[in-house]
């Protein structure tokens, strides 16, 4: 779920990637909104920025959304306005410079068909293309999300029935998409025909859950019961589920970056869990990139089983040398009398009795501008550190995401325009290593075919064409 441009000024960005959003469904259950709630709590490390759950009473739907995350949100007041048995709720992770309530979902319309409410997890590479055409023909568009020209779609298909309706505006948009959307009998959930980001689906006694991640099945004491297909589209009705696969196949490209990064190490994703792909990245990459060295420690908290498996693969001691304030928000106010690091010090503190006087090992996922790493390499060594040796657990990102992550432009990646050298120098590291492409492939459950890796490699899963080529800014044209 992406902005469509509105040359809107940018805001400087964090030093990772982000994913955009996570959704979560729930039909049949009498607490519907207070399971998504719950959710969409588990699910607050895939968007921060809004978050809104939308619920079905059987006779109207009733809303709430806000910035802010989960918690602040979902007053006790606010959820007991959210009365039903479905429900779906959605969080938000903004690109720069455009935060606003407008563009928070899910996405509520009425229309011929009745009342919809659409929470979407992706980004569609046609979007502003279509939304042109949409506006063409008369539509008023009430957002900047791409999200909304489904919606669109929908309204102007002149198929006769709801379900397919939905099927044709799926049909006609191209990049990612993993949704869920309540209507007045039913609760549909999709996933586009390459899979990109994950969905699954999952039961509570009589009633059916779809969630971003597992997770969220775990908080509120769910079965998982399997992975939406990719290209499937699940209905669910008092009739049970119904599954359809109505969209053209194509070769599977899921994200490799939510094994890596963006999924919680407790959730399946794929059918596979996240922890254990996490450590296998890490031992592979202590296969390739072995040092000698006294300790192994993780950037927490995403680098920790990665950091595991290269310890174990190793055989070297790890241990914890850098914690983590787990109590963050944003930071408004920087000491005038310039604190050093003072921006990575907010969120993590060196170790001095652990890394004093030793060889380290530094475990991290990866490496986006290099800012972060570099203040992070400089904190250890100001707590004693001998030798530090940076290790990273995927291969360089050398290129954009357009499938439903924020990421910098070519330009930002260090990456992309540096050599592993130059970029050890840079963070002022001994040495740095990065997991070649064919380890990470190796190591990630499954076959390596099976996942997008274009973010390594610019090898994109879906050929793009000169205009979106050019909507996009993926390459330069005369």
């Amino acid at each position: 779920m992406r902005e469509i441009p509105m040359h809107v000024p940018s805001l400087p960005s964090p030093d990772k990637l982000h994913e955009e959003c996570a959704v979560v469904g729930v039909y049949g259950h009498k607490e519907a909104a207070n399971l998504t709630y719950l959710g969409l709590y588990a699910l607050q490390h895939r968007g921060q920025e809004s978050s809104g759950i939308v619920s079905n009473d059987g006779q109207q739907f009733h809303q709430e959304k806000a910035m802010g995350l989960v918690a602040d949100v979902f007053t006790k007041d606010r959820l007991k306005r959210l009365p039903g048995r479905s429900a779906v709720g959605h969080n938000r992770y903004s690109t720069a410079g455009s935060s606003d309530l407008k563009n928070a979902q899910p996405l509520v319309v009425n229309f011929a068909f009745g009342n919809l409410a659409l929470a979407h997890n992706g980004n569609l590479i046609n979007a502003e293309m279509m939304r042109n055409e949409l506006e063409a023909y008369g539509s008023i568009f009430q957002s900047t999300t791409d999200s909304e020209v489904i919606v669109h779609l929908m309204a102007h298909s002149r198929l006769s029935t709801l379900l397919d309706r939905v099927i044709d505006a799926l049909n006609q948009v191209r990049g990612a998409y993993s949704i869920a959307l309540l209507t007045d009998h039913a609760l549909i959930a999709a996933r586009d025909p390459y899979g990109f980001r994950p969905l699954s689906l999952g039961k509570v006694k009589d009633a059916w859950v779809v969630a971003s991640e597992t997770c969220a099945f775990d908080l509120i004491g769910a079965e998982t019961v399997r992975d939406v297909e990719p290209g499937e589209l699940l209905l669910i009705d008092d009739k049970g589920v119904q599954s359809f696969f109505p969209f053209p196949t194509a070769k599977p490209a899921m994200c490799i970056f939510e094994h890596i990064y963006f999924a919680r190490p407790d959730s399946k994703i794929y059918g596979h869990t996240v922890y254990a792909t996490r450590k296998a990245l890490g031992r592979q990459l202590a296969k390739e990139s072995h040092v000698p060295a006294d300790i192994v420690i993780p950037v927490p908290d995403s680098g920790v089983p990665a950091a595991l498996g290269y310890a174990e693969g190793a055989h070297i001691s790890y241990e914890n040398g850098l914690i983590r304030n787990h109590y963050v928000g944003r930071t408004f106010i920087e000491p005038e009398q310039r604190i050093r690091h003072f921006g990575v010090k907010v969120k993590l503190n060196a170790v001095q009795e652990v890394l004093e006087g030793k060889r380290v090992v530094v475990v991290d996922d990866s490496i986006v501008r290099g800012t972060t790493s570099r203040k992070i390499v400089k904190m250890i060594r100001h707590a004693g550190a001998k030798e530090i040796h940076m290790r990273i657990s995927s291969p360089p990102v050398i290129s954009p995401c357009f499938y439903g992550i924020d990421t910098p432009s070519k330009k930002e990646l260090i990456g992309a325009s540096h050599r592993i050298e130059e970029i050890r120098k840079y963070i002022t590291a001994d040495s740095l290593a990065y997991l070649s492409l064919e380890g990470m492939l190796t190591a990630a459950p499954g076959s390596g075919e099976r996942y997008c890796n274009a973010c390594f490699t610019e090898n994109y899963p879906i050929p793009f064409t000169k205009a979106e080529e050019m909507q996009l800014g993926l390459f330069d044209h005369p």
